[in-house]
């Protein structure tokens, strides 16, 4: 199945959520069948065709990256080797970044050199 424009994208994801709705009983296989290749046709529309806007703040980068590869704070600090309460006060706004916390940003998370520069 393939989707090729947003009318489209939008009536298979009404058709797809009404389905999701009847998941509490016991769904035929050729319904089951229909949601995953419907499931899989709005992945795969919504991956080349609805991007999400950029972030506007560093913090906001940040939390973009966490939600892509699916990160907690605690998991950030790690692989930042930063202590969790540094990362809560930079999120939070309480605390800025250095420069060394920028150079990992860059390395481990991949945002831009030149986005943490400019939004430092």
């Amino acid at each position: 199945m393939l989707i090729i424009n947003e009318v489209q994208y939008r009536e298979h994801l009404d058709e797809y959520q009404k389905m999701v709705v009847l998941t509490s009983e016991n769904l035929p296989r050729e319904k089951v069948e229909k949601m995953r290749a419907l499931a899989n046709a709005l992945a795969e529309y919504e991956d080349q065709f609805v991007k999400l806007p950029e972030p506007d703040s560093l913090v906001g980068m940040i939390e973009l990256r966490m939600f892509e590869r699916k990160l907690k704070q605690k998991d950030l600090a790690l692989l930042l080797d930063e202590s969790n309460s540094r990362i809560s006060e930079i999120l939070n706004g309480k605390r800025k970044v250095s420069i060394d916390i920028a150079r990992k940003l860059f390395k481990v998370l991949d945002i831009p050199a030149e986005f943490i520069l400019e939004k430092v």
